[in-house]
């Protein structure tokens, strides 16, 4: 065993026996599932740009892909906490509504229940006020036709009269 295949798992080992073009398969598809498009990306921007130090500006480039990346990763986990949260009031507030469009209608019943007491006790006040009125005629007249030698002793009572000495 050499020192490059001692590191290997076992999977790997058994594919290196079958063949050294199935263990680059291998290797090809781990650089593409760890790396994707950006390594793509990246040879294609060191081909196009063709610096002095190419594997120092692959490095730069793929340290900074890897910046935007995060960043770009947290955007993303924000706007969806956003939207997750503008939901929540969205919905909160069409509860707020439909409480508030409850509670309208049940007062509404409530008063639509309770006008007649109302009206009943409105209708007792104006009878209070009535009567009320007419003692205060009363008392007017009883002391407009009141008998010389009499004379009334406590307004608040029920005028009795009392004869005066």
């Amino acid at each position: 065993m050499t020192p490059r295949t001692y590191c290997l798992n076992l999977g790997q080992r058994r594919a290196l026996e079958k063949s050294p073009f199935e263990y680059h398969r291998m290797e090809t598809d781990y650089l593409k599932r760890c790396f994707g498009n950006c390594l793509t990306q990246a040879l294609a921007e060191v081909g196009k740009v063709r610096p002095s130090d190419p594997i120092e500006y692959l490095a730069h480039w793929l340290y900074h892909y890897r910046k935007i990346t995060k960043a770009k990763e947290k955007d993303t986990q924000e706007k969806i906490q956003l939207k997750e949260e503008y939901d929540d009031n969205l919905e909160e507030t069409k509860m707020t509504q439909i409480l508030k469009r409850e509670e309208y209608e049940i007062q509404q019943k409530y008063e639509k229940c309770h006008k007649p007491l109302i009206s009943v006790a409105s209708s007792t006040k104006k009878t209070i006020f009535k009567q009320e009125n007419t003692k205060l005629l009363e008392k007017e007249a009883l002391e407009q036709e009141s008998l010389p030698g009499y004379q009334r002793i406590d307004d608040s009572n029920d005028a009795s009269l009392k004869a005066a000495v």
